[in-house]
């Protein structure tokens, strides 16, 4: 699938109405530039999973954790790491086995711990055309 928002408010909404159909156990993946619209994006996914809860940008704290939806969503930005064993250490690889997973993962920079998280999962990627409008194409990978 493959839209075109035109603000913040069209990236928000298509995050929402595309949480509609997600599972729990699902892991979703984020690609794109720095002021793409993840965040944004996360915002509107996190409301259509049904929570309440404010939704910013894990940058510093690496993971967020939004309950009160039809189950949780753990939101990770690993910018700040540098590989897939800094992730480890750090307990996360529990968030992206699918077996256990009693929510859903979402994963902001996922190219820095590559090799961690494991096929099947979605992928959004969010291209900027110019300072309001984007590109957002979402697949799934096998």
């Amino acid at each position: 699938m493959e839209r075109i928002t035109r603000n913040k408010e069209e990236t928000i909404s298509l995050g929402k109405e595309f949480a509609k159909n997600i599972k729990k156990g699902d892991i979703v993946i984020f690609n794109g530039d720095l002021g793409a619209g993840k965040t944004h994006f996360a915002k509107g996914f996190t409301e259509g999973i049904g929570s309440k809860n404010l939704v910013t940008s894990p940058t510093f704290t690496i993971m967020n954790i939004y309950e009160g939806g039809r189950f949780p969503v753990y939101h990770f930005d690993m910018y700040r790491l540098s590989s897939m064993e800094e992730a480890e250490e750090l307990g996360f690889e529990e968030y992206f086995d699918k077996n256990s997973l009693d929510g859903v993962s979402i994963v902001e920079w996922p190219s820095q711990v590559e090799g961690l998280i494991k096929k099947p999962y979605y992928v959004v990627s969010i291209e900027k055309l110019d300072d309001n409008t984007r590109k957002i194409t979402i697949g799934r990978e096998e």
